[in-house]
């Protein structure tokens, strides 16, 4: 009992770890586009709906936090190697924005507060 009681609140510190560092890279990303919006969570907030949230929405939660970390970091490596070659990446970048900032949108409805 224990022992699931530890493995549930490293699991919810986990989910606002990770969602804090898709925030930061949203805000990264809207750097490079030339915006600035207000951020789309607060990342402790998610992690209290993450832990009272059911197994169904945890996993899906799971999945779409990895699924956005992945094509998000391999957008930010094109974008940044984009800029570095003098290259315009603000259309590519705000567009990026907009599919992470609806990613985090669709994590909030899942576990967010009611």
């Amino acid at each position: 009992m224990f022992q699931s009681a530890q493995r549930s609140a490293a699991s919810t510190d986990d989910a606002a770890q990770r969602l804090g560092r898709l925030v930061g890279a949203l805000g990264l990303v809207e750097q490079l586009a030339g915006e600035s919006h207000e951020l789309p969570a607060d990342p402790i907030a998610i992690a209290a709906g993450y832990r009272q949230a059911g197994p169904i929405a945890r996993r899906r939660f799971d999945a779409l936090i990895a699924e956005t970390a992945a094509f998000a970091a391999a957008g930010i490596e094109i974008l940044l190697r984009q800029r570095q070659g003098r290259g315009e990446c603000r259309v590519a970048a705000a567009r990026l924005a907009n599919e992470m900032r609806a990613a985090i949108a669709e994590m909030i409805a899942l576990v967010g507060p009611r």
